[in-house]
């Protein structure tokens, strides 16, 4: 599922859609790809609205050792299961439907063995937070049907909530976006209707009584829909590359956890950022917990800030910032916005 408008990270978003947002010079979509591709998947399709001719041309790279992937482009939007519901005619046995915005270690091999040993209908992915207030938590129980136990990682969905306050928060583990589902549970969502998996449809598969499992992932998992999330993935997989089976682009990882791209030029003092391809940092720059997008030429200061492609700011001073791609600004002062 690859249709978002990625809102909250425009300006970064104004030339490209949520999924094509470069983590760690990738693509967020394509962390989902090669989680899928790493179970064995053959046959990929990615549902888009948005720009979807920009990630359609990136699917086409995807076809190779026998992998067939293509575009299925929604003429309006539809939700999340909507446009899998076009894509009906298709779904004949067990599938795997992921989100393309989520940077996330999933072993869909052993969530889809889960789901087979429970013979669930949708068996979910699901991640623990320390405040869940922020999202839609999932309740597990031991058994189909039920009480709810907070402690549970792993167990039969019994209730959903969406952004709970802290006192009903009944749990603290969350959707993280990727299902196993059967095709008669695709059946039922209603053709020709926008719908979404975790407000429509999940509900109802637990009111018509059909079995919903959820397994808690290991590794990392992260949500890339607003800039600090953009920045916390980049880090963790910086981190945890050695036990991620994610490639690294070419480079180096300094001591502090920075990542300097192999074709970038910095003379001037980086830490705990991301450093992309063709780009320069000028002598008397000073960045930090950034990420500097492809192609920039950055001069001047930025401090938890994301700085998009192909820039040239001369003199910037950046705190808690987003800034676009292709601007050209002298002494530009960002403080907790975004440019343009």
């Amino acid at each position: 599922m690859a249709g978002g408008r990625g809102t909250r990270l425009m300006p970064l978003t104004n030339n490209r859609p949520k999924p094509m947002v470069p983590v760690l010079g990738r693509p967020v979509l394509d962390y989902v790809k090669d989680a899928m591709i790493g179970a064995g998947l053959k046959q990929i399709v990615v549902t888009t609205g948005y720009k979807g001719k920009e990630i359609s041309s990136h699917v086409k790279s995807w076809n190779e050792n026998n992998v067939v992937a293509w575009v299925n482009q929604e003429s309006t939007p539809m939700g999340t299961a909507g446009s899998v519901r076009l894509l009906m005619e298709e779904i004949k046995e067990t599938i795997v439907v992921g989100s393309g915005d989520s940077v996330a270690s999933f072993d869909i091999m052993d969530l889809i063995e889960t789901h087979k040993k429970h013979q669930a209908a949708v068996t979910m992915a699901i991640w623990e937070v320390d405040d869940p207030t922020e999202y839609g938590i999932v309740g597990l129980s031991s058994s189909q049907g039920g009480n709810v136990d907070g402690d549970l990682k792993e167990g039969f969905i019994v209730k959903f909530k969406e952004k709970p306050s802290a006192d009903e928060a009944f749990s603290r583990v969350i959707n993280a976006g990727l299902y196993i589902i059967e095709p008669h549970v695709i059946e039922m969502i209603p053709e020709g209707e926008k719908f979404d998996f975790s407000k429509q449809l999940f509900p109802l598969v637990l009111e018509t009584g059909l079995p919903m499992y959820a397994k808690t992932i290991d590794g990392i998992w992260f949500d890339v829909g607003h800039p600090l999330e953009l920045l916390k993935a980049q880090k963790a997989l910086i981190q945890n590359r050695e036990k991620l089976p994610f490639p690294m682009p070419p480079g180096r990882v300094l001591e502090d956890g920075s990542f300097i791209s192999s074709t970038a030029k910095v003379s001037g003092q980086v830490t705990s950022s991301v450093i992309s391809s063709d780009c320069v940092i000028t002598e008397n720059s000073i960045v930090k917990n950034s990420l500097v997008m492809k192609g920039t030429i950055f001069d001047g200061n930025a401090d938890s800030s994301v700085v998009g492609e192909n820039c040239n700011l001369e003199r910037a001073d950046l705190r808690d910032a987003v800034i676009g791609d292709f601007i050209e600004e002298k002494a530009l002062k960002i403080r907790m916005g975004k440019y343009p």
